[in-house]
């Protein structure tokens, strides 16, 4: 039985004016010291937008409003398949906070080359720089 099935992951791109948040994985972890989106696992009986907010309450103690989809994929790694949901989403309240992360930052899609980022977000990565500057709230 090794067909993995995906394990359903969602994970938020929160702008703020032409910065966006990534969160460094802590080093125990799988993907360890590697940037990504916050996020995380979609739990039984969850809608991908509820894990979102959950997730983002627990790991920076912010409320966050999901709208649209980024963009959606399917990534294999050695020890899981992921099917990630990134959702554009609206920092509601509170200042990020890395509770489980070591590292949190804002940056400039011009600043993705500076950051290793988990191999599931390389696709995300190329249609970020390739976009035409966001200005948001």
């Amino acid at each position: 039985m090794d067909e993995k099935k995906p394990v359903s992951v969602v994970a938020a791109l929160i702008w703020r004016g032409d910065r966006f948040l990534i969160c460094r994985r802590p080093p125990h972890k799988a993907r360890g010291g590697l940037y990504e989106f916050v996020g995380g696992k979609v739990e039984p009986g969850e809608t991908k937008p509820e894990a979102l907010v959950r997730e983002c309450r627990e790991e920076l103690a912010v409320q966050v409003r999901p709208r649209d989809i980024f963009m959606e994929l399917v990534h294999p790694y050695p020890d899981m398949t992921v099917d990630l949901t990134l959702y554009n989403a609206d920092l509601v309240s509170g200042e990020p906070r890395p509770l489980e992360h070591t590292d949190i930052r804002w940056i400039r899609p011009e600043d993705i080359p500076l950051y290793p980022f988990c191999p599931a977000d390389k696709e995300i990565l190329e249609k970020l720089r390739k976009r035409p500057p966001r200005h948001q709230p």
